[in-house]
C-alpha cells in the first residue's frame, strides 16, 4: 500500500492506495506546533482506523505548500512507518511540461493536479484548487502548464470580512436560502458564497478569453463541492484530485 500527503496551510489531506486505488483517506490539522512524535502517533492511528497495519505500508510520497512541516512529517514516517519519503520537488519525475517563467516557484500541489488530470484527459483545461487559497493552473492544448492565478481563499475572505468589519460576526460557511439576504446574517452567507462563486466564473471567463480556448474545468479541494453548486463555469469536481496526483508520480518514481 502506498500512503500519499498533501500538507496543505489550513489541513493535510492523505490518502491510502492499494493496487492504484484510493481506498482511505482523511483530512487533519496542519499544526505547525507538532512534533514528529505527534505526526507519527497520528500516522499510525489514521492506519488503525482503515483497519490497517504499519507494515503494509510499501512507500509514502508528500507534497506541501509548508517548507517548516516537511521535515517533522519526514521523520515521522522514517521513525514510525519505516519509510523514506518521496517529496515533491526538484528531482522528482511528474512528466510534466512546465511552462512558468520559473518551475521552481510553482506549488507543489499545483503540479500534482495538473498531473491527476492529465491522466485523465488532454488540455486545455483549468484547475480551480479551493484551499487555503483559491489557485487557477491552465493547461493548454499542447498538455504544458502554462500558469495560473492564485486569490485569497473562501475562508480568507470570510475571516476578513469579520476582523476588519467591527458590526459583523463570525458566520460558518453556508449556503445561503436566496440571493438577497432579508437579515445580516443571510447577507454575509449570499455574499461569501455567491461572491466568491461569481469571482471563480469571472477568472474563468478571463482566462478563456485570453487563451482563445474552451478550456475544460476541473474543481479540486475540500470545499469544491461546495461552491461548485453556485457556479456556471465548472464542468467537474474531483475532491481527490491531489491524492491521485501524488499516486501516480509515486509510479512514475518507484
Amino acid at each position: 500500500m502506498i500512503f500519499v500527503m498533501n500538507i496543505g496551510n489550513t489541513n493535510i489531506s492523505s490518502g491510502l492506495y492499494k493496487e492504484k486505488k484510493l481506498v482511505s483517506s482523511w483530512r487533519t490539522a496542519a499544526d505547525r506546533g507538532k512534533t514528529e512524535d505527534d505526526f507519527g502517533l497520528q500516522l499510525l492511528s489514521l492506519l488503525q482506523s482503515a483497519q490497517v497495519s504499519k507494515d503494509s505500508v510499501e512507500g509514502v510520497i508528500i507534497s506541501s505548500v509548508v517548507p517548516p512541516l516537511v521535515f517533522p512529517v519526514k521523520q515521522a514516517c522514517k521513525k514510525y512507518l519505516g519509510c523514506d519519503p518521496l517529496i515533491i520537488g526538484p528531482g522528482i519525475k511528474t512528466g510534466l511540461n512546465i511552462r512558468y517563467e520559473n518551475p521552481r516557484e510553482v506549488g507543489a500541489d499545483r503540479i500534482v493536479n495538473a498531473v491527476a488530470a492529465l491522466q485523465e484527459q488532454n488540455g486545455p483545461f483549468i484547475i480551480v484548487d479551493f484551499g487555503t487559497a483559491t489557485t487557477f493552473c491552465y493547461v493548454d492544448g499542447n498538455n504544458q502548464y502554462i500558469g495560473g492565478i492564485i486569490s485569497p481563499g473562501l475562508n480568507i475572505s470570510a475571516e476578513a470580512l469579520y476582523e476588519q468589519a467591527a458590526k459583523l460576526p463570525r458566520v460558518e460557511l453556508k449556503k445561503p436560502a436566496g440571493l438577497i439576504g432579508r437579515n445580516t446574517i443571510d447577507a454575509m452567507h449570499s455574499g461569501i458564497y455567491y461572491g466568491h462563486a461569481a469571482m471563480v466564473d469571472g477568472i474563468i471567463r478571463r482566462i478563456k478569453k485570453q487563451v482563445g480556448e474552451n478550456a475544460f474545468v476541473i474543481a479540486t479541494g475540500g470545499i469544491a463541492p461546495f461552491i461548485s453548486k453556485a457556479s456556471e463555469t465548472i464542468d467537474k469536481v474531483d475532491a481527490y484530485m491531489t491524492l491521485h496526483g501524488l499516486s501516480i508520480i509515486y509510479e512514475k518514481n518507484k
